[in-house]
């Protein structure tokens, strides 16, 4: 097999695990609260990409970051604030108030905020086709936010929305700071998720001797068990290993970047078949005119930009 068909392999593998991972979150919050799934799945996520770099041979990296000089190892502390701590509790969160089909797409405007930020944040300009782009994926937002009904602007879950595209602002802010690290990438998402693990780990501590939470890790179901089992292992481990894969052996990052968009779509179907939601017309719409305004952002981008798939 070529190498160019082995990224698409690849990409096209991570793209079907992100598109489980929203029917993952939607069930397994049914049996455990949004801070316990993020205590188990970035701890299960933390040992995966372990297990990665010994497979890799890359373990000399992870003592060579702790020898080193502190910099780069308080970026990581600060990128595992981010993600997975801040992104995935607010994430989470929505998903916990928002049927999944609202949560998933109002996640994947994040290329949008990514433009908002790379304004100030890297001195881009914004183009004019770019605040169409805009304007175009926020019309879906409204359009899944209020089930279609834009005269009467009546939100379904205001709160639910705004966390959902809270995340998006997260994740974007996220790539930006993390876009401007040279170090390996397997070993910047293990330590992300390492202090990440130890900074939910450390807020479920504290809660639980304030008492607002019965234990760090409450009992839960099998089923609960295992999702979060599953988020940790896909959601935050497999996908992003085989989407590095692809970006390592694609011949350029567009090639395979573009199957991102098929996410939301097939989404949608594990939705409707396996958490069971009546898939509305408006979030099929809505999610439309979300992925149309970021496909005319790319179409004006002066340079490939390596994304993942939305949750």
């Amino acid at each position: 097999m070529k190498t160019q068909d082995r990224a698409y392999v690849f990409a096209a593998l991570a793209v079907l695990c992100w598109s489980t991972v929203a029917s993952a979150f939607k069930l397994t919050l049914r049996e455990v609260d949004y801070l316990t799934l993020l205590v188990l799945s970035s701890g299960v996520s933390a040992v995966f990409l372990f297990l990665v770099l010994v497979a890799r041979r890359k373990t000399s990296l992870i003592f060579d970051s702790f020898a080193a000089p502190w910099r780069p190892l308080l970026r990581s502390a600060a990128n595992g604030l981010l993600n997975p701590f801040l992104y995935y509790v607010i994430l989470f969160k929505a998903y916990s108030l928002l049927p999944a089909q609202e949560a998933q797409p109002l996640n994947y405007t994040w290329p949008l905020m990514l433009v908002l930020l790379s304004a100030p944040m890297l001195g881009q300009r914004i183009r004019p086709v770019s605040v169409l782009a805009m304007l175009v994926s926020f019309l879906g937002v409204l359009i899944i936010s209020t089930h279609g009904d834009l005269m009467g602007m009546r939100f379904t879950n205001l709160p639910g929305a705004l966390l959902a595209m809270s995340s998006a602002v997260v994740w974007a802010l996220f790539w930006i700071v993390n876009v401007k690290d040279g170090r390996d990438e397997g070993l910047k998402l293990f330590l992300n998720f390492l202090f990440g693990f130890l900074y939910v780990l450390a807020a479920a501590a504290i809660l639980t001797a304030l008492g607002s939470r019965p234990a760090v890790v409450p009992r839960m179901t099998a089923a609960g068990a295992l999702g979060c089992v599953y988020t940790g292992l896909i959601e935050m481990g497999v996908a992003f290993t085989l989407w590095l894969k692809a970006l390592r052996l694609t011949e350029a990052t567009a090639r395979v970047s573009n199957l991102v968009f098929l996410s939301p779509f097939v989404s949608l179907v594990f939705i409707r078949l396996v958490v069971g939601e009546r898939i509305l017309a408006s979030s099929v719409l809505g999610l439309a005119f979300i992925a149309g305004g970021i496909l005319i952002q790319r179409g004006v981008q002066s340079g490939p930009v390596r994304v993942r798939a939305s949750s």
